[in-house]
């Protein structure tokens, strides 16, 4: 039984690493949507 738990923690081990190696290296593109807010003339103190 010892045997399998070591299996499973190795296994368990070799795929958190291999996640933040590919969060570590993958270019994620930036959102390409345009973004426009209306500023109330309030906020400019005129």
């Amino acid at each position: 039984m010892s045997k399998l738990i070591q299996i499973l923690v190795l296994l368990l081990l070799i795929l958190v690493i291999g996640g933040v190696v590919f969060l570590a290296t993958w270019d994620m593109p930036p959102p390409a949507a345009p973004v426009e807010r209306v500023i109330p003339n309030e906020r400019f103190g005129g």
